[in-house]
C-alpha cells in the first residue's frame, strides 16, 4: 500500500490572520460610527425624496395600472427602510414596513384603497418633522398605522 503525503503550505492569508495587529474592536466601531455620521444628511435627503415620491402617486384607473403603482409605492417604502435603517430611525422604518405589509396583503383582483398610501405618506412626513424627543406623538402615529393594518389586512397584523 502506498501512502501519499502532501507538504501543506500555509497560505499568506492564514499567516496574516494569526499575527497580532490591526485595529481594536472599539476603534473599528468608532470609525464605523464616524463614517456613518457622514452619511446621515444624505440619508435624510433620500428619505424625504422617497416620501415625496410616495405622496405624489395617484390612484390608478385600471387594475393593471394599480398593480404598477402599488409596486412603485412598495419600492418607495422599501427605499425609506433602506435609508432609515442604518441610522436607527425605527419609527420611519416601522411606518414604511406597515405600508409594505398592507400592499403585500392587498388582493390583486380588487381595487386598492389608495387612501392607505396617502395616509402613510402623510404619517411619514409627520414623523420626519417631529422632534426626536416627541416619543409619545411618534408612538401614537405608529399605533394609528397599525390600526389601519389590523383593519385592512387582519392576517398581516403583527403582535407587539
Amino acid at each position: 500500500m502506498t501512502v501519499i503525503t502532501h507538504n501543506r503550505r500555509r497560505s499568506r492569508l492564514s499567516t496574516l490572520i494569526d499575527q497580532p495587529g490591526g485595529v481594536s474592536a472599539g476603534a473599528a466601531l468608532a470609525q464605523a460610527k464616524a463614517n456613518l455620521a457622514e452619511m446621515a444628511e444624505r440619508s435624510r435627503a433620500v428619505i424625504e425624496e422617497q416620501v415625496a415620491a410616495l405622496a405624489a402617486l395617484r390612484p390608478a384607473a385600471t387594475l393593471e395600472e394599480a398593480s404598477r403603482l402599488l409596486d412603485q409605492a412598495y419600492d418607495h417604502s422599501s427605499a425609506v427602510i433602506d435609508a432609515a435603517g442604518p441610522f436607527d430611525l425605527k419609527d420611519l422604518c416601522a411606518a414604511a414596513a406597515n405600508l409594505c405589509d398592507l400592499i403585500d396583503a392587498a388582493p390583486e383582483d380588487r381595487p386598492f384603497d389608495w387612501r392607505i398610501v396617502t395616509v402613510h405618506a402623510q404619517a411619514l412626513r409627520l414623523l420626519l418633522t417631529l422632534p426626536a424627543d416627541a416619543v409619545e406623538a411618534r408612538n401614537q402615529v405608529l399605533a394609528s398605522l397599525k390600526d389601519v393594518l389590523k383593519a385592512k389586512a387582519p392576517g398581516a397584523a403583527q403582535s407587539d
